[in-house]
């Protein structure tokens, strides 16, 4: 014997003649909506960033390509030739040689030993002189970039400089000599300066990341008899990986835009020796009114520092700890 199903309606809903069930309106989903109004937040700092970061970098790049004029507005079409001409320029390729002498010098005092002193700061037992320390050593990254260089200036001075004293009451008179004024010693001064002013913010970043780090794998370490150096290499330096990476990303592009230190101790000088790229730029685009060549300079530093920063993020990304 068949047996009969019935269909039952839900309630409230009315047949059609017949009796097929109305289509269902479609329901406008929640997410969407939400979507829409996340993207209504974000607007005016996607906009802010268009109008005040993407859109220089094209304008950038099409000045470099011409030949402009930026007091009359004249502009011509030039292709590739401010390129042909940075390849030919020998101050551009002594400026960028410096700024990667300012990018290796950073990352050994300000990633390295600033990680070594936050180690050794956060291994001391008293808080209050951790506390002391740290504010000692972030102090000169409060003072301002012009204060310091002129500092530096006086500490450089070939007579009555500090520098070349401490030289002389130590007996190494031959070692004196005018620091900013030796093509082969300013920029390495202008560097120290810079080291002695960053060295103390990285050392704070550093110690924020090793306060992180779980007490207990210390206090285990030193149960089974582990060293400093053991620790620092075993359980400090993998577990603030992320923070390494932060902290090349930010020295790495600081020390190919170094522009103001370089400007207050020697703009450039002696004979060209310390221009960087940031004050080669300068020169190239407001002295010398050659703005396409600046341009072009200003191009190459945005894609070193781009090229450079991926590839150290992608390194951190693929090391990190779990």
């Amino acid at each position: 014997m068949a047996s009969t199903e019935l269909a039952v309606s839900p309630p409230g809903t009315v047949r059609a003649a017949g009796g097929s069930p109305p289509p269902q309106r479609p329901r406008r989903s929640g997410g969407t909506r939400r979507r829409w109004s996340g993207l209504i937040w974000v607007a005016p700092a996607l906009l802010a960033l268009g109008a005040f970061v993407y859109y220089p970098l094209v304008l950038n790049f099409r000045y470099s390509v011409q030949k402009t004029n930026i007091f009359t507005g004249q502009q011509r079409f030039v292709g590739l030739d401010n390129y042909a001409r940075l390849a030919e320029d020998p101050i551009f390729w002594r400026a960028l040689t410096n700024n990667v002498w300012y990018a290796v010098l950073s990352i050994v005092f300000q990633v390295f030993f600033a990680l070594v002193l936050a180690a050794l700061i956060e291994d001391l037992r008293r808080p209050r002189m951790r506390a002391v320390l740290r504010s000692i050593y972030f102090l000169p990254s409060a003072i301002s970039l012009t204060v310091t260089g002129l500092l530096f200036t006086f500490i450089y001075q070939p007579s009555g400089g500090l520098l070349n004293g401490l030289l002389a009451g130590l007996g190494l008179d031959a070692a004196q000599q005018s620091w900013l004024g030796n093509p082969h010693t300013a920029i390495f001064g202008i560097i120290m300066m810079s080291q002695w002013q960053g060295f103390g913010y990285s050392t704070l970043l550093f110690a924020v990341a090793i306060q992180r780090i779980p007490r207990d794998l210390y206090e285990a370490a030193t149960l089974d008899g582990v060293g400093p150096a053991r620790r620092l290499f075993s359980i400090t330096i993998p577990l603030v990986r992320e923070m390494t990476g932060v902290v090349m990303v930010v020295t790495i592009s600081g020390a190919f835009q170094v522009f103001n230190e370089v400007m207050v101790m020697t703009a450039g000088g002696p004979n060209n020796s310390s221009q960087v790229l940031g004050t080669w730029l300068y020169e190239a685009g407001f002295i010398r009114n050659d703005f396409g060549y600046a341009a072009a300079i200003a191009t190459v530093i945005f894609v070193v520092t781009t090229v450079l920063a991926v590839l150290q993020v992608v390194y951190t990304s693929r090391r990190r700890v779990a």
